[in-house]
């Protein structure tokens, strides 16, 4: 599905000579974060967020409050990846959309944008996900890919999903084969595994002989 295709017209941004009652008879009636706010000329202003629409004079003018506007929209040609952090940097569940004359289009809903991720391949084909980490200096996505592969795994998604000043954490979606060879190699490369989805055999043998060693001294 192309994005285009996500691009939502029916609701219209508010003028800004409107009333502030009719700002908050929107929220009133949407479940939207957000309302786009337009100047006499269409132009895109920005937008006022519902907890602080409800806190305006409802007898005064949208104008009266343009210092409260959130500045925040992606062009219609902005990349699905880029929009997903647009809407999490801004805490909202609507995102409007541009063209590269700054008109407004329409506007982007969240849900829709977060079903093109679950429709990856990340999400929709069979495998195991594993979260390695590794000092942030010492690791490489070129290195991950190697050892996947040289396991004949194959490599569906990766992505940073923590990072600090001294460590970094990729997770990985592998499909066509189990993750424990995997898992072994990574560690014989000093990536410390933080989670897999499937079995580590080798956490699994040191439970067995944990246990083995206590029934011994217990004997």
């Amino acid at each position: 599905m192309r994005l285009s295709e996500l691009i939502i017209n029916d609701i219209k941004p508010l003028n800004n000579t409107s009333k502030i009652s009719d700002l908050q008879q929107l929220f009133n009636q949407l479940t939207f974060s957000h309302i786009p706010v337009k100047n006499e000329s269409g132009a895109h202003l920005g937008c006022f967020s519902e907890t602080d629409a409800h806190c305006f004079d409802s007898d005064k003018l949208v104008s009266d409050y343009l210092f409260s506007l959130e500045d925040f929209y992606v062009r219609n040609n902005t990349l699905w990846l880029d929009i997903l952090e647009a809407f999490a940097v801004n805490s909202t569940n609507i995102m409007p959309v541009l063209n590269t004359q700054n008109e407004y289009l329409g506007y982007y809903e969240l849900n829709d944008v977060i079903s093109l991720f679950s429709e990856s391949p990340f999400f929709t084909e069979a495998g195991g996900i594993l979260v390695v980490e590794k000092g942030i200096n010492d690791y490489s996505f070129s290195e991950i890919s190697q050892i996947v592969e040289s396991n004949d795994g194959k490599l569906l998604g990766a992505f940073i999903s923590k990072m600090n000043t001294d460590l970094v954490q990729v997770t990985l979606k592998i499909g066509n084969i189990g993750l424990n060879e995997i898992i072994q190699t990574f560690r014989r490369y000093s990536y410390n595994i933080v989670s897999g989805h499937e079995d580590d055999g080798y956490i699994e043998s040191l439970k067995e002989r944990s246990d083995y060693l206590k029934k011994y001294l217990n004997m």
